[in-house]
């Protein structure tokens, strides 16, 4: 609320309008509202900046408005299925022209169809506006008055009671109770901790767990037993009132601390006076309301000046005060009351050591316990306050007030969005068809394909937003000169010498990498002529020219092609002696054709196919991606070459991707492969890039022209490797021998699958949808947040609906995702309006899962044309983690005791081939080692985590925090150390402790134990594992041989080829799993070092990271040298060369003082990948994601 920060693409806007802008003081852009998303430092004299400023404006007349600049994307509209309704979260162009959308599954694999959505709402009857917490002062006025919650016993019955806060507060008491008044109460100096959620056995037993949703239940831990309160709420606000209140007093109530009547103003309350101060030039001791109002706006981009003066006048009558002039007290208080983020302040008060704001200290415990950061120093804390604070005094003494958090959360540093992949950070040395492909379909198209009409500034917009591939239809022009244009738009020609004028100019302007022309030719011999012509005059040097090498086996990689453009087009034979031949034309360009009156004359596979003639010098242009007819997958593997591509029709692709969805996506391993839309779509809507990139297909052809939900899909999936329009394609999907189905329902073999989850916390300055037909600027919204992936990973969850709020609406509601392919899943969060007309959109965001930082993160809403919305986020909190047990996911969180489930070993499959079942019978054993290992840790790791009152998404820095609180908080001499000195840290406690503390250090004994188990076994595990991987790559060329040898046929040998290529792909992913757990293990031991330290539980008193007994050298070394993999060679190369032993890449050495030293990075990033080596052009086995260093870096070892 306080500044609206959009992402760093979004351009910084003026506070100020034009005309006072060019006042000569400059800086008032950089007051105190902090609109500028580069964070720009405070000056001291910000704030008084804008005050003289304004007083100018004012003085000749022009107030002073808050405004900030937008980012366009580019226009852009999308419907759903040609066949179908738009879903009502599908926010296209039918919506903006009135049409009525029907329902339909967010999916188009068929896996679900949703529901008719019910409206839910909730009223906040127990939180009205007049009560709203914007200080301690007014928790402990709500506490004191009291509420009735519901008390839950061990017996999971459930009793209502009014429970209050002693005036003295000193007491919490309930009533009515069947105890004796004096004993139905609890100290408040007996309570040790305060737990938000299902965080004890009680509230997480079966008889409740589903009776009462996560945000409104909490617990109180007190006594020298740590016996629990556990209590559910009627909302979540009451329940971040109580919490936060009782916190503060654990916290502060030994100090005698007056919250209620604080004897001295806050560092809020004494800037906000000084700017009011400021602002009262006259010194009468008010001001009017518009400059009040105007200040306030000016202050906090977003919010509506109504509202603003509205609560002026409520505050005013109730002082029984009337007219235009406002006081400073009433002035102060409108402030906090308006400006104030209780959720925010909620979060401020829980990582505060110094009342109602953080210093330093607290700052850098926030940012490296919840925000996930790496090498955070106070120094770099205290320039966070530099830079966000907006008081004077809080700059001085390095002090963050409530105003400079909620600053600090809404700049740039806090967004979702991970900074790293705003650069090229994938490895671009892999061949062409190893990556997606950012494409475009009709681009000279501005609507639909019957009434639009064709511009030049349609190419512009692709290339500036990262397209890699343009479709340039040629048509016969006059005056012997080719035009471009599509299907009936032929009163908008585009002259084709001009259109390749602009790719020449913009074609590197926002990605250096490759660019595809696909080019489909409707033009005699004497323009085809022409058209080679302008091409090689235009484009010059640009054009890729070198003929394939026959030698080679896959394409360049784009590294390779920097800045080239590729021609996709037909070819006639090489060495072809006349200087014009006949080729067939089977693709789109005939389709297009047929719809303006030109006959076909055969088909080929169900495709429309004519015959068309081609002078060589057109001919001569193409490359590296010549078309040809697809006729069967069998046909393709054997006759194929590398350099040629094929275009499937939307419906073609379709029936593949579902009839032999493994077929298909071996085909993708090493050719190129184009979808386009089906001619039916005349409205130009788009098909889902999801249902073929889940095929491998690179090239998905969509409408730039039309918005929706899957253009937001595809802008929203080729902005995570510097939106330079490649994305490198899951390993799983690149190996030559491994197993993945397109239309997998469950994990997949050898594929870490991942829990997402989601906190969605509140939203800010919502707006009215803008086609919406209803009265009023009043909103009731509520939330979706999807999964866009493989059938297993499409899902979605639903927020409840808030009451007529759009200012500020609080959801604070949870929800959990399994990813079983990470590399392949989109998250997507939808605003819609549950009191609409007409159009209920109201803003998305679309983010790749690899992109995700956890934490709490503010998300910038898109419009439906692909702008950000000005001051319009939405706040989550986002946690990843591995999904617990072998088995499928648990229905809801991770609290499910272990031993409930037997444990489900990944086993390999039966071939039929002797030789090869032997081989691969002989793996079993170490896959059930590498699965025990590595769940043997992630079950311990739980048990602690939870005995800590905390989630399994929790880190090991604060579980170690949360024994500290509890020792701090402790009445009796509790003394707790951890030994740094030995190789893996061991908790002592010295003298009696109690049995809960008791069984937390016994929990953290058996985490450490079964991590030193894995750390020390693991490299002989991997040795296994990866040389049962080699040696079943020996069979890879002979396979097919060697079972029709045995008589495998049909059928029967097609199943022995995919059980084989199943088997391999179990041992060489377990492997990377084990691999990948022994980095977290040690990656776990490293936390604990810093959090010990941190929190001062070492038992040598150690004040700097000394870290010289973990086993982590070797992991540092192996990162900077990677070993080598095993590797299937082309068909042609395989044993061509003796293959080398198997090296093991993990081995647990005494020492890892070298992972732990290297430099800190910047506080605003997590630790960035390394360089990549470059990559052979060959299928590996081991994948591209095979050294240590790509995914299971442990860390940076900074503390």
């Amino acid at each position: 609320m306080m500044a609206g920060v959009h992402a760093s693409e979004s351009v910084s806007g003026h506070l100020l309008n034009p005309i006072i802008a060019a006042s000569p003081a400059q800086d008032a852009t950089q007051i105190a509202g902090l609109n500028n998303n580069d964070a720009t430092v405070l000056p001291p004299t910000g704030t008084r900046a804008y005050l003289d400023i304004s007083a100018a404006a004012f003085a000749h007349g022009h107030p002073v408005y808050g405004a900030e600049g937008v980012y366009t994307n580019g226009r852009y509209m999308d419907h759903g299925s040609p066949w179908t309704g738009s879903s009502s979260r599908d926010n296209s162009a039918e919506r903006s022209h009135g049409g009525v959308n029907t329902p339909c599954g967010i999916m188009k694999d068929g896996s679900k169809q949703r529901q008719v959505r019910q409206k839910k709402t909730v009223s906040f009857s127990s939180m009205p506006n007049d009560r709203k917490i914007n200080s301690t002062a007014a928790c402990m006025a709500f506490m004191m008055e009291g509420c009735e919650m519901k008390k839950v016993r061990s017996n999971s019955r459930m009793y209502n009671r009014y429970f209050l806060l002693d005036p003295d507060m000193h007491w919490l008491r309930w009533e009515p109770s069947k105890k004796d008044s004096e004993k139905a109460k609890l100290e408040i100096k007996s309570i040790k901790e305060v737990r938000l959620g299902k965080k004890t056995p009680v509230l997480r037993s079966n008889g409740l767990s589903d009776q009462f949703p996560d945000e409104c239940a909490f617990s109180i831990i007190y006594g020298d037993n740590y016996e629990s309160l556990d209590l559910v709420a009627s909302t979540a606000d009451v329940v971040s009132t109580w919490v936060m209140g009782l916190r503060y007093l654990v916290s502060y109530g030994r100090h005698m601390v007056d919250v209620v009547e604080p004897s001295q103003p806050s560092l809020r309350t004494s800037w906000i006076g000084s700017v009011f101060e400021l602002a009262d030039m006259e010194r009468n001791g008010h001001i009017d309301l518009f400059r009040a109002t105007q200040i306030i706006k000016g202050l906090n981009p977003g919010m509506k000046e109504s509202r603003i003066e509205l609560k002026f006048k409520e505050l005013q009558k109730a002082k029984d005060q009337y007219g235009e002039d406002i006081d400073m007290e009433t002035f102060v208080e409108a402030y906090c009351e308006l400006c104030t983020r209780p959720e925010i302040f909620f979060l401020l008060v829980q990582f505060s050591s110094n009342k109602e704001y953080l210093d330093s200290k607290d700052l850098m415990l926030f940012v490296e316990v919840e925000q996930g950061m790496e090498g955070v120093t106070e120094d770099m804390c205290r320039g966070i306050v530099q830079k966000y604070e907006p008081s004077a005094e809080g700059r001085e003494k390095a002090s963050l007030s409530i105003d400079g958090f909620t600053h600090y959360l809404l700049s740039s540093e806090c967004h979702i969005f991970d900074p790293q992949h705003k650069r090229v950070c994938q490895d671009m040395s892999q061949p062409l068809s190893h990556y997606y492909i950012n494409s475009s379909h009709n681009a000279s198209l501005l609507e639909d394909h019957f009434w639009g009409s064709s511009d030049i500034s349609s190419y512009i917009r692709a290339l500036k937003m990262g397209c890699r591939s343009l479709e340039v239809i040629v048509w016969n022009g006059p005056d012997n000169e080719p035009v471009v244009y599509v299907g009936n738009s032929v009163a908008s020609q585009l002259a084709l010498c001009k259109v390749l004028d602009i790719i020449n100019q913009y074609a590197f302007e926002s990605s250096e990498y490759p660019l595809i022309l696909c080019l489909v030719t409707h033009c005699c011999i004497p323009q085809q002529r022409v058209m080679a012509q302008h091409m090689k005059k235009i484009l010059g040097d640009k054009l890729y020219l070198d003929a394939p090498s026959s030698e080679d086996h896959y394409l360049p990689s784009p590294e390779e092609l920097k800045g080239k453009i590729l021609l996709k087009g037909k070819r006639l034979p090489p060495n072809y002696p006349e200087s014009e031949g006949e080729v067939t034309d089977e693709e789109e360009g005939l389709e297009m054709s047929r719809r303006v009156g030109a006959d076909d004359k055969d088909h080929l596979n169900g495709l429309g196919c004519k015959r068309l003639r081609l002078c060589k010098e057109l001919s001569d242009l193409v490359s590296l991606c010549k078309s040809v007819q697809f006729r069967d997958f069998d046909i393709s593997k054997r006759d194929q070459k590398y350099w040629e591509m094929c275009s499937f029709n939307e419906v073609d692709a379709n029936r593949f991707a579902n009839e032999f969805p493994e077929d298909f996506v071996c085909y993708n391993k090493r050719f190129l492969s184009r979808v386009y839309p089906t001619p039916m779509r005349i409205d130009a809507s788009n098909m889902n890039p999801q249902d073929f990139w889940k095929c491998g297909c690179q090239i998905v052809a969509m409408n730039y022209q039309t918005p929706g939900l899957m253009m937001d899909l595809n802008l929203g999936w080729f902005r995570q490797n510097g939106n330079c329009g490649y994305v490198l394609r899951p390993a799983i999907m690149r190996e030559e021998v491994s197993y993945f189905s397109a239309n997998a329902r469950e994990s997949l073999p050898g594929v870490s699958a991942q829990l997402l989850h989601i906190k969605v916390i509140s939203g800010q300055n919502l707006p009215k949808p803008r086609g919406s037909a209803a009265k009023g600027d009043v909103v009731e919204p509520y939330i979706y947040a999807e999964i866009h992936g493989i059938p297993a990973d499409c899902a979605e969850q639903r927020t409840k609906t808030v009451s007529q709020n759009g200012d500020n609406p609080v959801f604070d509601e949870s929800f959990e995702f399994q990813i079983n392919l990470p590399e392949l899943a989109a998250l997507r969060f939808v605003v819609l309006d549950d009191d609409y007309i007409g159009d209920e959109f109201i803003g998305q965001y679309t983010i790749p899962f690899e992109c995700l930082q956890p934490g709490y993160r503010h998300i910038p809403l898109q419009s439906l044309t692909g702008e950000f919305l000005p001051n319009c986020t939405l706040f989550v909190h986002v946690a990843i983690t591995n999904r617990r047990g072998g088995g499928k996911a648990h229905k809801r969180g991770l609290s499910v005791r272990k031993g409930k489930k037997a444990r489900e070993y990944t086993s390999s499959k039966t071939t039929g081939i002797k030789v090869v079942d032997e081989l691969f019978r002989a793996s079993t054993q170490p896959l059930r080692e590498a699965t025990d290992l590595r769940e043997n840790v992630q079950n311990a790791m739980v048990s602690f985590k939870e005995l800590c009152g905390l989630t399994p998404a929790a880190n090991m820095k604060q579980c170690i925090l949360t024994v500290s609180t509890w020792l701090m908080n402790s009445e009796r001499a509790l003394r707790v150390t951890v030994d740094l000195s030995q190789a893996y840290p061991t908790m002592e406690a010295q003298g009696p402790v109690p049995e809960l503390l008791r069984k937390v250090l016994n929990a953290y004994d058996m985490m450490i134990q079964t991590s030193r188990t894995l750390i020390e076994s693991a490299d002989v595990v991997y040795s296994k594992l990866t040389q049962a991987q080699r040696a079943g790559l020996d069979f890879h060329v002979d396979l097919h041989r060697i079972g029709a040898k045995e008589g495998l046929k049909g059928r029967k040998l097609q199943k022995a080829m995919e059980s084989y290529a199943w088997n391999i792909t179990v041992l060489k992913g377990q492997a990377d799993l084990l691999k990948h757990a022994k980095s977290e293990a040690l990656d776990t031991l490293r936390q604990i070092h810093c959090a010990t330290q941190s929190c001062g539980l070492s038992k040598n008193g150690a004040t700097s990271p000394q870290l010289q007994h973990y086993p982590l050298q070797a992991q540092a070394q192996s990162q900077t040298q990677p070993q080598p993999q095993p590797q299937a060679q082309p068909l042609s190369q395989h044993l061509a060369e003796p293959q080398p032993e198997a090296q093991p890449q993990l081995q647990a050495q005494p020492q890892l003082q070298a992972q732990l030293h290297t430099q800190p990075h910047p506080l605003t990033q997590r630790p960035s990948l390394p360089p990549l080596p470059p990559q052979p052009p060959q299928y590996r086995a081991a994948g591209s994601h095979d050294a240590i260093s790509e995914n299971e870096t442990a860390s940076d070892g900074s503390c």
